[in-house]
């Protein structure tokens, strides 16, 4: 079909499929899948991709392309991220993904990525005349953007996404005290560049990109009983206090607890906690009290950028 468009974003710990069809602003999905690939366990802080998850990674995208045949996509394109631009093996898992899927993988470099993101953010109309700082808490990486609803004007990606702080730091159940001051000092040290940015251009929000967020806004929900359909919606504004004692609980929270709550997917009952610490010191360093999620991520930039451009 002319106008179907197949995106894969090949995370750190998910690997995504989204076939749509239309336009950037009124696209219909047709699939949208994620699957818990988990490229980077073992490995990540190593930059070499372990056997089982390297077959897991080829057996998933053996069967993402059978989706796309069935679909008869025309449009595609098949992306990876940090583990890839990091692994010393990523060649051989690309040359194999072409010749057991047929599918040709392009990594991208950070400021890419970046720039994809903020595209996702801007086709879900959630920006204003306002700075706003984005931040997509991915596995390997973390991206953060400032722009507003006309133009970027600082971005950055850091290595230090979820599964690595939590290979670094979380070693105990639930996480102890040190260990989250020693992910703060972490913090402090790798991100002077965010800090500087923040300065020359304040920010008047802090908009998550998908990912964690999309965990905090269903416990923060749930809180307020409210009716929360992910698939539904585009963005959704935290009340601060809700999304502290959201991140708290989760900081303090054993891995049992969060497996039995059914707001929390399979892939991020252990992340979730290590990205609530970023979450939570970015929140105060940063003296941020307007927060939302954003739906749209690095997949929706590149379908809007596709779309585009055919």
């Amino acid at each position: 079909m002319d106008n179907r468009y197949a995106v894969m974003d090949l995370g750190t710990n998910t690997f995504h499929l989204l076939i749509a069809e239309g336009n950037i602003s009124n696209f219909k999905i047709l699939v949208h899948e994620h699957i818990a690939v988990k490229l980077g366990e073992g490995g990540i802080n190593k930059g070499i991709i372990l056997p089982a998850p390297f077959e897991r990674g080829i057996a998933t995208l053996k069967e993402f392309a059978q989706e796309i045949k069935q679909y008869k996509v025309q449009h595609i394109k098949c992306i990876g991220t940090s583990a890839l631009r990091n692994a010393s093996n990523a060649g051989e898992f690309i040359s194999q993904v072409k010749n057991d899927a047929g599918l040709s993988i392009e990594v991208i470099g950070g400021s890419r990525e970046a720039n994809y993101i903020y595209g996702g953010i801007k086709a879900a109309d959630v920006l204003t005349e306002a700075y706003s700082l984005i931040m997509d808490i991915g596995g390997g990486s973390i991206e953060f953007i400032i722009g507003n609803k006309h133009s970027i004007v600082w971005r950055e990606s850091f290595e230090i996404g979820a599964a690595r702080l939590m290979d670094r730091f979380h070693h105990s159940d639930p996480i102890e005290q040190p260990s989250v001051e020693a992910i703060y000092t972490y913090l402090e040290h790798k991100l002077g560049n965010l800090f500087t940015a923040v300065e020359r251009s304040p920010v008047q929000q802090l908009i998550g990109s998908s990912g964690s967020f999309e965990t905090f806004a269903e416990l923060a929900a749930l809180r307020r009983n409210e009716i929360f359909d992910l698939a539904s919606i585009k963005n959704y504004k935290f009340d601060y206090h809700d999304l502290q004692m959201v991140i708290n609980e989760l900081i303090r929270s054993t891995h049992d607890e969060r497996a039995a709550n059914a707001a929390i997917i399979p892939v991020r009952v252990d992340m979730i906690v290590v990205s609530s610490v970023v979450t939570r010191y970015i929140v105060a360093k940063l003296g941020i009290n307007q927060i939302a999620l954003c739906t749209y991520s690095l997949k929706e930039g590149i379908l809007a950028e596709m779309m585009q451009i055919l």
